[in-house]
């Protein structure tokens, strides 16, 4: 299934929700956030966290028949924030990744055109306001100024 489908996004969460339980039930994390296919967990101690990667590779192996990515599964300090969700993630605030940066331009310059040639305001305004709820959740302020500026014109 493509990524990004509805449906492929419905069965990722079914399918991990095996995952969810034996992170919760069976380690115990109290600190876990389950996005579709990523996911987060938050410890103090390094050596820990290393355990939970350990228990959660080979449960994943064994009964989902699935493995971790191994460039994007890492133990990492909280300070230097978290990828998630197209956003780096810090303690108070979190920013858009510069590479979903581009993608947004390139999106909203797609979706001005579209409007240009079909003229389907409520279209345009429910993508509009689609990507502005997803920018809010983050310090976007700017950005989203900027991109008001950029449909005015």
């Amino acid at each position: 299934m493509p990524l990004g489908n509805l449906t492929s996004q419905f069965f990722a969460n079914i399918y991990l929700n095996e995952l969810d339980s034996f992170i919760k039930h069976k380690l115990k994390i109290k600190y876990h956030i389950r996005y579709v296919d990523d996911f987060v967990i938050l410890h103090k101690n390094k050596f820990i966290l290393k355990h939970y990667k350990e228990e959660i590779s080979y449960f994943l192996k064994k009964y989902l028949k699935i493995e971790l990515h191994k460039e994007k599964s890492k133990i990492y300090s909280l300070d230097k924030g978290i990828d998630l969700l197209g956003f780096r993630n810090f303690y108070y605030h979190k920013i858009l990744k510069k590479n979903k940066r581009r993608l947004l331009k390139n999106k909203i310059n797609l979706i001005l055109k579209e409007y240009k040639e079909k003229k389907d305001y409520d279209k345009f305004i429910l993508r509009i306001e689609a990507l502005f709820a997803h920018l809010e959740t983050g310090n976007t302020y700017n950005l989203r100024k900027n991109i008001i500026k950029k449909i005015i014109q």
